[in-house]
């Protein structure tokens, strides 16, 4: 049987009035695992010999073990409840710095929120964030005996659709910066996580909504993607494994992607004419850990993976109004310089028996266009797909893996590919790919008989990531590939 998860905020602001209490503390069962024991409580208890109180997660053994504490607070004295809605708001800003502070934060960042009567959802917005909390606990802190089993149904209730809605309010009340911290503090809690199954396990395969949301406003769908490297999908790998360096660096490390469309409906006399966009394609691999392990534990922060190929699908769910689909030109990917080069060079030598030395040689130059885009149509889906290729030799890199000779190579395209004057990438190893670069529209045609309507749309997509050598001399490679699914809307008017 599932176990249900109860409501935390109403709980905490429905204490009964200390004096009726029959012990020193009051809790409430917040997560079990398969077996009844044992489990975990939160548990408001008085402190001795002082008038405040505590609020804790606590294991459940013959034992308490107390697995997180909060800084003892006041009951209010204004009010008739235990717990004041200062105190609740003081408890949201806690679960939010806990979670922060998990991650690679150095410093505790600025949070500031309205008044939590002004915001819609709140009691939702709440719950989410301690059982946010209550997650990175228990991968943590709890005990070997309750870690697993608590992890796993914290994990399903945390991708519901009602958490995953709260989720969603919840980023937009923090904002992107704080949003991004959030998510490499829980992600490093995931690597964690997976990293140490005995054998190996991945419960958190994609596509999986822990790691992406959606939401539509007046003319842009937008999607942001965070997905640890080690929960994507390995596509191909060397037989030659990675040392212990090298694995560490790679595997602690995420995708960061923003991605960003613009639509707009235009009322034609017979039909009706939804033009997309891309607005903003923006991906990253971004490190989970601080420099300072990843130089003491691995092998540097620039040994990571590299964003290879990125494909997306738009599809409207509902078709039966949808008359044609249209998608512009995919950009072209020409040879831009072929240069070959020949010489003879030819010197004297006098103990040699002609006395002269000749020696002939050939080189040949080609510069690609190191990312091509392709449009393309299934159906009523437009596909969009952005690939990298090798300026040496042309191929995809995601589909293809290096000669032996260009993985020593110091001079290969990809050695020391964050800092080169013709790198592929930022300097931080992301990219970016404007509307204005990569396709000008995709446009649908619908019956007018869709005015008034909401149409729902499905953004299906695919990221691949390879890691080829940037400063280390290693024969190793491989490519890992996640996968993701969000939907999204406009209003037909």
């Amino acid at each position: 049987m599932a176990f249900s998860f109860p409501d935390v905020f109403h709980w905490i602001q429905n204490l009964p009035p200390i004096s009726e209490w029959e012990t020193s503390s009051m809790s409430l069962n917040i997560c079990s695992s398969i077996s009844s024991q044992p489990f975990l409580n939160l548990t408001i208890a008085k402190i001795l010999q002082s008038s405040k109180l505590s609020l804790s997660i606590v294991a459940e053994f013959n034992v308490q073990v107390h697995l997180w504490n909060s800084k003892p607070f006041r009951p209010s004295i204004k009010t008739s409840k235990v717990i004041d809605e200062e105190t609740v708001s003081d408890f949201f800003v806690v679960f939010i710095q806990s979670i922060l502070h998990y991650g690679n934060n150095k410093n505790s960042p600025f949070i500031r929120i309205p008044r939590l009567d002004s915001v819609p959802n709140i009691e939702d917005i709440f719950n989410v964030s301690f059982f946010t909390l209550l997650f990175l606990v228990c991968i943590y802190e709890a005990p070997s005996d309750l870690r697993s089993g608590c992890v796993a149904v914290l994990k399903d209730h945390l991708t519901s659709f009602q958490s995953r809605q709260a989720s969603i309010l919840l980023m937009k009340l923090l904002g992107s910066n704080l949003e991004e911290l959030w998510m490499r503090s829980v992600n490093l809690a995931v690597t964690s996580w997976i990293g140490e199954q005995k054998p190996p396990q991945n419960n958190f395969k994609t596509p999986c909504p822990l790691f992406s949301h959606a939401f539509s406003t007046l003319g842009l769908w937008k999607v942001q993607l965070y997905c640890p490297v080690i929960a994507m999908d390995v596509e191909k790998s060397e037989s030659v494994s990675a040392n212990d360096r090298l694995q560490f660096s790679l595997k602690y490390h995420q995708v960061e992607s923003v991605l960003q469309f613009n639509y707009k409906v235009t009322i034609k006399e017979k039909w009706v004419e939804i033009m997309v966009n891309v607005d903003n394609i923006r991906c990253d691999v971004t490190k989970l850990v601080n420099d300072s392990l990843m130089n003491e534990r691995g092998a540097g922060a620039t040994e990571k993976h590299f964003l290879s190929r990125i494909s997306l699908q738009l599809t409207p769910t509902l078709q039966d109004q949808v008359l044609s689909l249209s998608v512009d030109k995919s950009s072209e990917n020409p040879e831009t310089e072929i240069g070959v080069d020949k010489g003879i060079e030819a010197s004297f030598e006098p103990a040699s028996t002609l006395g002269v030395k000749v020696s002939a040689g050939e080189s040949t130059t080609v510069s690609l266009k190191p990312w091509k885009f392709e449009e393309s149509v299934y159906g009523y889906s437009a596909n969009l797909n952005w690939f990298l290729h090798d300026v040496m030799d042309g191929k995809e890199v995601f589909s293809s893996k290096p000669s032996k000779f260009a993985l020593i190579n110091p001079k290969s395209w990809f050695k020391n590919r964050y800092s080169s004057a013709c790198r592929p990438f930022t300097r931080q190893g992301g990219v970016i790919f404007a509307g204005d670069e990569y396709g000008e529209r995709v446009s649908w045609k619908v019956d007018k008989e869709a005015i008034g309507k909401t149409m729902e749309w499905e953004i299906r997509g695919w990221i691949w990531l390879t890691y080829w050598p940037n400063k280390r001399m290693t024969l190793y490679n491989e490519t890992r590939r996640l996968e993701f699914r969000e939907l999204v809307h406009l209003d037909v008017a």
